[in-house]
């Protein structure tokens, strides 16, 4: 190991929202580093400026603390090895590029995008891999200087040897072995005077003492211009881990065109956060018992990366709707007022004012019925506002000519009661329909359809006891006066 304090990093581009492939990353870094008492980083690689997005950095950070994962170093949380935005650590990149080319490990390519594209075409008929022939490794010093005091654009190659072996060390998937036959001469710094991925990443986990580069499969087979980079450098080779695949139902590779990849898109359905954050550890690791549900902190003691599999993982999103689920009949009363106040925050009850008491008393209501906060407002608005038609077939099936009569006795029965609870509201209305001698449901159904509009629901006395018996005989009389059959 580099050092004893392990250090590892999530390094995203800003190019808009964080994947939930990219939360799974930032996550297993975040649990390795608590697990084992070590530093986890966030580095913003932003060298490629075609894909860069405004605002994209804010909302990464905004979305990992959301989610949780809080980093000890990182933009805003300086340490000795900042600055953590790759834009600006560009001399370095630089002078590292200047220190290969003088040690013949790297050289200036002149070659333009006409010669390239007319490489590339050659090698594809003829059914050969497509890689730089190393045209310009063959450029004197002289041309060299030459071109470059005529100032013709250039990038800089990293000059990889033939025929040698390139072992990786893999904690997921053991050692995996590479030919540097198939190792492109890969541009380390493009004409622009920016880094290409591969070289700010090995410079900069170097210099911030990474010890263990977790990230996700895709990159693997990068990796061996990593080791090499590693060894031209002269450095010690942090431990890699390469992550599963997600993968969509149908095997494929998780992508928009099948669904939602965004995690800022199940934050704004109401998915919980722990409950998506539950759900992406476990795509692709378990603890090896039969244990699913779990928080940050459990996760935090019980996670390692020999428990990661190799074979990708299915994104199901009925797992997750039932995982979140369950996460929200597991948070507290308070809890759920403040995620309660929040969606009328942003509904068209925003206006509506009501008690942190009766909130918790709808949240009572209504837990057992619902996957998300949100559902509260969308199928249960009546808890909020009077309803303002009603269902026709449940009128049509349950309002009775008698039902009319029957509720005005319930109306007038109920607003003598003084704080009346359910157990009064059911008592007179169990004393109704004995002395007009009817089934208890002659009054139950006709009545919720007169406060809520609908024919189903949470108990009818949970209904009254949240709107009060003040409202619910101002619903009574309404419905009375709309509803004729």
């Amino acid at each position: 190991m580099i050092n004893n304090t392990p250090r590892v990093r999530f390094a995203p581009s800003p190019t808009g929202y964080l994947h939930v492939g990219g939360l799974r990353t930032a996550l297993y870094n975040y649990l390795f580093a608590k697990k084992n008492n070590g530093k986890f980083i966030l580095r913003i690689e932003d060298t490629d400026r075609t894909r860069y997005v405004e605002g994209a950095v804010e909302n990464l950070i905004t979305t990992l603390q959301w989610a949780g994962l809080e980093y000890d170093e990182g933009p805003g949380k300086e340490g000795e090895v900042g600055p953590y935005v790759q834009s600006e650590r560009l001399k370095l990149y630089n002078d590292f590029a200047q220190q290969l080319i003088k040690e013949k490990k790297a050289y200036y390519c002149f070659c333009n995008s006409e010669r390239l594209k007319n490489l590339r075409d050659e090698q594809q008929k003829a059914g050969l891999q497509t890689k730089y022939d190393k045209h310009c490794l063959t450029l004197s010093q002289e041309e060299i200087d030459k071109k470059l005091a005529e100032q013709q654009p250039y990038v800089v190659r990293l000059n990889v040897q033939p025929d040698e072996e390139i072992l990786i060390k893999d904690l997921i998937r053991g050692d995996v072995i590479f030919n540097s036959n198939v190792v492109d001469d890969q541009v380390l710094l493009k004409s622009d005077g920016y880094p290409t991925y591969h070289l700010a990443n090995v410079v900069d986990d170097h210099l911030m003492k990474i010890t263990h580069v977790i990230r996700g499969e895709e990159w693997l087979s990068s990796t061996p211009k990593h080791v090499l980079l590693y060894k031209f450098f002269g450095w010690e080779i942090p431990e890699f881990a390469h992550l599963p695949l997600l993968l969509n139902p149908d095997k494929s590779k998780l992508s928009k065109r099948q669904g939602d990849v965004a995690v800022e898109d199940y934050r704004a359905k109401g998915y919980l956060k722990e409950a998506l954050v539950n759900f992406v550890a476990l795509l692709g690791w378990s603890a090896g018992d039969d244990k699913e549900f779990y928080s940050l902190e459990e996760l935090s003691k019980v996670f390692s990366l020999e428990r990661v599999n190799k074979a990708g993982a299915v994104f199901n999103i009925e797992k997750l709707q039932a995982m979140n689920f369950e996460h929200l009949q597991k948070k507290s009363d308070t809890e759920l007022v403040v995620l309660l106040k929040e969606e009328l925050k942003n509904s068209e009850f925003s206006t509506t004012s009501l008690s942190d008491e009766k909130l918790t008393l709808i949240i009572h209501a209504m837990k057992e019925r619902i996957n998300f906060i949100k559902e509260i407002l969308i199928n249960a608005p009546y808890l909020f506002s009077a309803p303002t038609s009603y269902d026709l077939d449940a009128v049509k099936k349950r309002w009775t000519a008698d039902s009319s009569a029957l509720l005005q006795k319930y109306a007038d029965a109920i607003i003598m009661l003084v704080d009346p609870l359910k157990e009064a509201y059911e008592e007179a209305l169990h004393n109704i329909a004995a002395a007009a001698g009817v089934k208890n449901a002659a009054l139950i159904h006709p009545l919720r359809i007169a406060v809520s509009g609908v024919s189903g629901g949470p108990g009818l006395y949970d209904i009254f006891l949240i709107i009060g018996k003040d409202e619910a005989v101002k619903r009574i009389k309404t419905a009375i006066e709309k509803i004729s059959v």
